[in-house]
């Protein structure tokens, strides 16, 4: 029922930033977990950062330090995206937990609400 829409994706020079937003279709969405997930042409979707909804957070090693994921108390989802690299380039996704009773994961077989995605292209 309910659509989650990213945005913010863009083709910058190693060593920039960007930050991307997920925004759901609901007036006020808060499941149980939200997560960013990447995929580069040819390889296998992977997660990047997830969020609960207490605020508690985590991260893939290969993001550490540079990225922050980050929710509002309504509909939004952050990714803060600092010194990108080449490696970094894909498509990301927001994706979203409602079923409780499950801790959060970066397993994709645990989101059971997904964006369509937003490019993200990082230039050297």
């Amino acid at each position: 029922q309910v659509q989650l829409v990213e945005s913010g994706g863009e083709s910058v020079q190693s060593g920039g930033s960007l930050r991307l937003s997920c925004v759901a279709s609901a007036i006020i969405y808060r499941p149980r977990c939200m997560a960013w997930f990447r995929q580069a042409p040819g390889k296998e979707r992977e997660w990047v950062a997830l969020v609960g909804r207490d605020g508690l957070t985590s991260y893939n090693d290969s993001v550490k330090g540079r990225f922050t994921i980050s929710k509002d108390n309504q509909k939004t989802m952050y990714l803060q995206m600092d010194n990108l690299q080449p490696e970094d380039t894909g498509v990301y996704f927001c994706a979203a937990r409602e079923m409780e009773f499950v801790q959060c994961g970066p397993e994709k077989s645990l989101y059971d609400r997904w964006g369509r995605g937003t490019q993200v292209t990082v230039s050297s």
